[in-house]
């Protein structure tokens, strides 16, 4: 572990905006971040003024300013952790795009296993099997079967960096465990050169 900050700002991507306790987890995973020698950057810190604008402004100076905020920072740990529905958080998954493309590491971690197959399957409708072997939703749309976490864009982003750091947790922990945040962190640390551990 770092003796002193280094002053590496981390953008922590993820849909614990949306929690009841939105800012306790946020607050957590910043002090994980200090412990680590990071600096956390929540997009929950935006101290953005959007009374008296319509739904659709406030809705885009939101997101300018979550972009200002990458594009500030170092680095992106993102959860990946299915959201109201098989998925990721499409929102995360846009910010992990957004900072591949201006050459950000983003290192990523999900806190339920399994393929995106497997949890299609649990879906209201499940799934069937075409006859040519690909399977398909209950809308007679294709899913894809290549053994990922998620989509293979979201796959693809992040392939070459770090692995996706993929948990198990209980379905209450699910958005508060942070072990495999921490993981993230160490594996960070690795890449810019300051933990030595093997």
């Amino acid at each position: 572990m770092p003796t002193k900050p280094t002053g590496l700002r981390v953008y922590l991507a993820g849909p614990e905006v949306f929690l009841l306790n939105a800012e306790e987890v946020a607050r957590a995973k910043i002090a994980a971040c200090a412990a680590h020698g990071f600096v956390g950057i929540s997009p929950s810190d935006n101290d953005i003024d959007i009374s008296g604008y319509a739904k659709h402004e406030a809705a885009l100076r939101i997101a300018a300013a979550n972009e200002e905020m990458i594009r500030r920072c170092d680095l992106v740990i993102a959860n990946l952790t299915p959201f109201r529905g098989p998925s990721a958080d499409v929102g995360t998954a846009y910010e992990i795009g957004f900072a591949r493309s201006l050459a950000r590491p983003v290192f990523a971690y999900t806190n339920l296993a399994g393929t995106l197959l497997e949890r299609m399957r649990e879906t209201p409708g499940g799934v069937n099997e075409r006859a040519s072997g690909r399977w398909e939703d209950r809308e007679r749309m294709a899913i894809e079967d290549f053994d990922g976490f998620d989509n293979l864009m979201l796959i693809g982003a992040l392939e070459g960096g770090a692995p996706v750091q993929v948990r198990d947790v209980s379905h209450d922990q699910r958005f508060s465990d942070l072990r495999g945040f921490e993981a993230c962190l160490i594996l960070a640390a690795r890449r810019f050169g300051f933990d030595k551990r093997p």
